[in-house]
């Protein structure tokens, strides 16, 4: 395993071990825990990265707005259809799209304040019943996802992609 590219180490279904709570928080204080690493950094350190061939400061914010847009997109799914197949989306593409490599990050930073505001909002007020609620990744060998594994899935995303800002950052200072 590559500890540049996994530094908290790669996911884990065990995730789901860690109190709910823990994961919810988690989700809930990304957008701050992100706003508080990039505000001192000048604009030269947004080409920062974290690994050779990685993604830059910039790509990773806003990845992270992309991905956690499907992420509640998914959950809305399904928690209003019977088990829906989820369209996947390749990621790294998106990365080199106009808006991820030139539109200002702080637009993503916003935008993910939003959203995990809602996000939290409606993950705070699920029942059991909806956590255990399920959708399928067609691209993941275990394609069956409960809501409360995304939940633990996006939570160690959270934390996965502010240890990757905090290298770029880090090894770039």
């Amino acid at each position: 395993m590559d500890p540049l590219k996994f530094p908290i180490g790669p996911f884990s279904i065990r995730e789901t071990n860690r109190p709910r709570a823990e994961r919810i928080e988690d989700i809930r204080n990304f957008p701050e825990q992100i706003k508080n690493l990039i505000e001192p950094l000048q604009p030269e350190g947004l080409h920062y990265t974290y690994r050779p061939g990685g993604w830059t400061i910039q790509q990773l914010i806003h990845h992270c707005a992309d991905s956690h847009m499907n992420a509640v997109i998914r959950f809305k799914l399904a928690l209003t259809e019977d088990q829906p197949t989820i369209l996947p989306y390749r990621q790294s593409a998106w990365a080199e799209l106009y808006d991820t490599q030139k539109v200002d990050i702080w637009w993503s930073v916003r935008l993910l304040e939003g959203l995990h505001k809602r996000w939290t909002a409606l993950l705070e007020n699920m029942t059991e019943a909806e956590f255990s609620r399920t959708y399928i990744h067609p691209e993941h060998a275990h394609s069956i996802f409960t809501l409360d594994e995304a939940t633990a899935q996006y939570s160690w995303h959270c934390r996965h992609h502010l240890a990757h800002l905090q290298l770029a950052i880090n090894q770039n200072s």
